[in-house]
């Protein structure tokens, strides 16, 4: 029988509660995943060996940098970019400003993104061959005075012939993405106390510089994780680049190739390969991108854990 020294009880014990469906679901998975890697080893229409081989062709590479990888990183910064700018008219006491972000992102999120390539792909060239930069209505005005049309043109660009380009492209899914990371980015600023904004304006510091040097920075725990997750799905959206229609791009070339030799799964596989290898490694920079930016928030100061540490063996 156990003693009681004062109000301390004495020795407590517990049992530890049984999960016995655990090990049932990991005998589960277990055979699962055991079948699945006996497919691979046995199931020779996989044709691994070719799939590496298309994965080291010159053009495969290519389409991967060129394609997959510039296609993203453009798409993005043009997406963060814009996205933040929106983020900041949707917050602002302009109605204008509120009703013009609104439409933008209503309008874009509600698009596809391969209707959306292939209308600047397909449709703006179709409609506007030639796009002119210049004084407004200047064609007009110039006609009017008689001289040149062409006199109030500062420069003339041929969509057909960007269209067909990877900065099309590129442009096709910034628009895009920026309609997401402009609610990403607003939900962020809206996490931050409103309080930080009253004391930077209570001493003097401008609306312009208090986003950026007060707001942001705090917001940045919040818009990070789901940033990285549009970037990671902007990698596999670079697929399709085909509406535009960009073939420079990783999955056109890896099919390409899987047709070529008229084995079309192992150039999927290949595709597939590539794509878990880049999305890895944005996951690792995700990783340490959101511990950075979350650093000193729900951490215990390791000074305070010594000491709960200390009171607890005391007990």
């Amino acid at each position: 029988m156990s003693t009681v020294s004062g109000d301390r009880p004495g020795p407590i014990k517990a049992r530890p509660v049984r999960h016995p469906w655990r090990w049932v679901a990991i005998a589960v998975i277990a055979v699962l995943v055991a079948m699945m890697v006996s497919s691979f080893v046995t199931n020779e229409k996989w044709d691994f060996p070719f799939a590496f081989e298309i994965m080291q062709q010159t053009p495969v590479i290519q389409g991967l940098w060129a394609g997959t990888v510039l296609g993203t990183v453009g798409s993005m910064v043009l997406g963060v970019g814009l996205g933040i700018v929106l983020a900041v008219m949707r917050l602002s006491d302009n109605p204008v400003l509120r009703g013009v972000a609104f439409v933008y992102t209503w309008f874009f999120r509600a698009i596809p993104r391969y209707v959306l390539l292939a209308l600047i792909g397909v449709g703006v060239g179709f409609l506007y061959s030639q796009i002119s930069f210049g004084l407004p209505f200047g064609e007009q005005l110039a006609g009017a005075i008689g001289i040149d049309t062409t006199t109030f043109t500062f420069f003339t660009l041929d969509w057909n012939a960007f269209s067909s380009t990877i900065w099309a492209g590129i442009l096709g899914l910034g628009l895009s993405e920026a309609a997401y990371m402009a609610e990403i980015a607003r939900a962020g600023i809206l996490s931050v106390d409103r309080g930080q904004t009253e004391a930077a304006q209570a001493l003097g510091m401008p609306p312009g510089r208090t986003m950026r040097r007060i707001v942001l920075p705090q917001a940045m725990r919040v818009i990070v994780p789901p940033t990285g997750n549009e970037t990671i799905a902007m990698v596999k959206d670079t697929s399709l680049l085909i509406a535009i229609p960009i073939i420079n791009e990783l999955f056109f070339q890896a099919y390409n190739f899987g047709q070529r030799g008229f084995k079309i799964l192992p150039g999927m596989v290949a595709a597939t390969l590539w794509y878990l290898v880049v999305c890895s490694i944005l996951m690792v920079g995700q990783y340490y991108l959101e511990r950075y930016f979350g650093r000193g928030f729900g951490a215990v100061p390791k000074k305070a854990k010594q000491e709960l540490t200390k009171i607890g063996a005391d007990h």
